[in-house]
């Protein structure tokens, strides 16, 4: 999401210890730190703000068992809870456990998930196809610093409600040393609809007498393009308002990483397919059988140690991640083509692409499509370690090149002929149609739906006992159809891969 967090509060890092063994003090680790035991938690208590979420306030933890410590830094149970909400109704209601030690052998990672969204982003279809007009959703108080004060519609423009629920459970065991199977089960349920304007105007009332742009609350009279993709008939009343979408999910893993969280070398790679249903969407409108599809994902990790110091200490990783993500049979509904799919579950937001989670620095969901493929590369730099009581801290900088681009587009002459019942037998004559200038929402350079959108940016890490770890990127975009302002600001908890 593209937020300007500001952090307000005190990091409050508690320890304690379940186990009856002490630390052994003559047992330290890679980094030379003494091997944890035990229970160890960190809490996270933060105020944020934005402008269209307002003011949230929450707290997360993150609560580890290192039993003897035999494994560390390695943990035996991971239990993670996170609630947080905003004062105009976004949140995040989490639960994750994750665990290789609760079934010997094999590695279980469980997590349920609520995040109720007054204002998802949404773009268009096929990337750099779809337009993005700047000054459509860029409001200021003061209305003589706007850039064309006759160009600006709605905050919301680029917004719909979404709200998700995800509950999985996956699985991984041993084929041989490193190679690995993977299963899993679950569910996404989407509930979907029109931003709602006069819960986030509040006590605020608009003015029709008043110039739209001189106002700050929201003129419901002005459609977004989420509602004008329906009235075009490129998104069709069966996956308007959503779904509930159970999926089954396996595939393989090759993993040499030195750590699951932050490695400093080794592989990871994995292949895997998802099977999803589709049942009770469109919420009594109509029935959505022929949103059941299949999906391939194939991704690839590599760290690589650049430079340790004298005692022995990693201080430099170059890390890189190459994705795909495709769908080989059925149709996906639109808003489940922004879901970033993976075999465990390790993140709140799984969103592609665009944003904090995938390419960082662009506007989130800027691309949307059937299928498409991604590219992270970073410099990890670890700067200092120091311990404060019996914690073991590190602050880290990482540069990073980010890359998304669609590998498979809508066909969108197609989906408005096939929603319109043949009204339309074209995108542009639906577009005209409606009255609107179809110049202004869509490139007719098809080369321009396979343009790379690409993002550079730095970001600060800081970690407690090498498991949890705070994470600050900034990102910006090489492209201004990719973000009208300079660059977006993420604080989020771990690395992004």
């Amino acid at each position: 999401m593209k937020r300007i967090f500001c952090i307000l509060g005190t990091l409050l890092m508690l320890a304690g210890t379940a186990s009856a063994k002490r630390e052994k003090k003559v047992e330290v680790d890679s980094l030379g730190n003494k091997i944890k035991t035990g229970w160890n938690f960190g809490i996270l208590p933060s105020i944020a703000y934005d402008a269209d979420y307002g003011f949230q306030g929450g707290v997360l933890t993150n609560i580890y068992d290192y039993g003897d410590g035999h494994q560390y830094p390695e943990y035996i149970h991971s239990l993670y809870f996170e609630a947080a909400y905003t004062t105009k109704h976004h949140g995040i209601f989490r639960f994750n456990y994750d665990s290789k030690y609760l079934i010997p052998g094999y590695r279980l990672t469980l997590d349920a998930t609520y995040l109720p969204d007054a204002m998802c982003d949404f773009y268009g279809f096929n990337g750099y196809q779809a337009v993005y007009q700047h000054g459509w959703n860029q409001w200021n108080k003061n209305p003589m610093k706007m850039t064309d004060t006759t160009a600006y519609l709605s905050r919301v423009y680029y917004k719909y409600k979404r709200d998700l629920i995800r509950v999985a459970g996956d699985i991984e065991g041993t084929i041989y040393n490193n190679l690995k199977w993977n299963a899993g089960i679950g569910v996404l349920g989407y509930i979907i609809d029109d931003c709602d304007i006069n819960m986030l105007n509040g006590k605020n009332t608009y003015d029709p007498s008043l110039p739209h742009y001189a106002q700050k609350p929201l003129d419901p009279n002005v459609d977004g393009l989420y509602e004008k993709y329906k009235q075009w008939g490129l998104i069709g009343a069966d996956e308007a308002n959503g779904g509930w979408h159970p999926y089954l999910r396996g595939g393989i893993t090759y993993d040499t990483r030195d750590k699951r969280q932050g490695p400093n070398s080794g592989i990871y790679a994995d292949a895997f397919f998802t099977y999803s249903a589709a049942f009770n969407a469109g919420y009594g409108q109509q029935a959505t059988a022929g949103y059941n599809h299949l999906q391939f994902n194939a991704t690839f990790r590599h760290y690589v140690p650049c430079y340790k110091d004298k005692n022995g200490i990693n201080r430099i990783t170059f890390a890189y991640r190459i994705g795909i993500q495709n769908n080989i049979a059925g149709r996906s509904p639109f808003y489940m083509n922004n879901y970033l799919n993976t075999l465990f579950i390790q993140r709140v937001y799984y969103e592609g692409l665009g944003g904090g989670n995938s390419v960082r620095g662009m506007l989130a969901n800027r691309i949307l499509a059937n299928g498409f493929a991604y590219a992270n590369v970073e410099f990890r730099f670890r700067v200092v370690n120091f311990d404060i009581g019996r914690q073991h801290f590190f602050i880290g900088l990482n540069p990073f090149f980010d890359l998304g681009m669609i590998t498979q587009p809508y066909n969108l002459d197609q989906l408005v002929n096939m929603h319109t019942g043949g009204l339309y037998p074209t995108l542009q004559a639906s577009v005209t149609a409606a009255g609107d200038d179809y110049s202004k929402f869509f490139s007719n350079n098809e080369k321009d739906i396979y343009m790379p959108h690409m993002t550079a940016g730095l970001g600060l890490k800081i970690g407690m006992n090498e498991n949890f770890v705070l994470s600050a990127d900034w990102g910006m975009p090489l492209n201004k159809q990719d973000n009208a302002k300079w660059a977006n600001f993420y604080v989020k908890m771990g690395y992004l891969f």
